[in-house]
């Protein structure tokens, strides 16, 4: 299969920090809670960053659960991560500014053998898109 571009487009909605935007018609918005200067409207970009690789993570599920054998009756994940506010707001510049690290638990609901399930885990951990761009991808400009 060829490379693909995936393209969205997010921007301020000219109120508090508060932006909105999406791609392929579909919205999504994002805010501060009141303590980092926001008006709590809606996730944080770490948060909705949390749940993008949550949603990964849970895509990978069923798309590969039926090449393992796993018979999937739910999948969910719990994801938690450690970010000091004091890089991002400047107030300690050797403090990193985003995730110091991100931690998360796969919960697999499948009468399936275990041996199955953690085939399943496995490869999630393997070819997880998200994952594998927290990892490590480049951030840009681009003109």
């Amino acid at each position: 299969m060829a490379k693909q571009i995936f393209k969205a487009t997010m921007a301020w909605s000219g109120q508090g920090v508060y932006c909105e935007g999406g791609t392929r018609g579909f919205k999504v918005a994002t805010d501060e809670p009141k303590e980092l200067g926001g008006d709590d409207r809606a996730m944080n970009p770490v948060e909705l960053l949390l749940c993008s690789l949550g949603g990964c993570i849970c895509i990978c599920a069923a798309a590969f659960a039926p090449k393992c054998r796993v018979d999937l009756k739910g999948v969910s994940v719990d994801l938690e991560g450690d970010l000091d506010p004091d890089g991002f707001l400047g107030k300690n510049p050797n403090t990193r500014k985003g995730y110091q690290e991100i931690r998360f638990k796969i919960n697999i609901d499948s009468p399936s053998p275990q041996e199955s399930i953690d085939k399943l885990l496995s490869i999630i951990e393997e070819r997880c898109p998200v994952s594998d761009t927290l990892c490590g991808v480049e951030v840009k400009k681009y003109t």
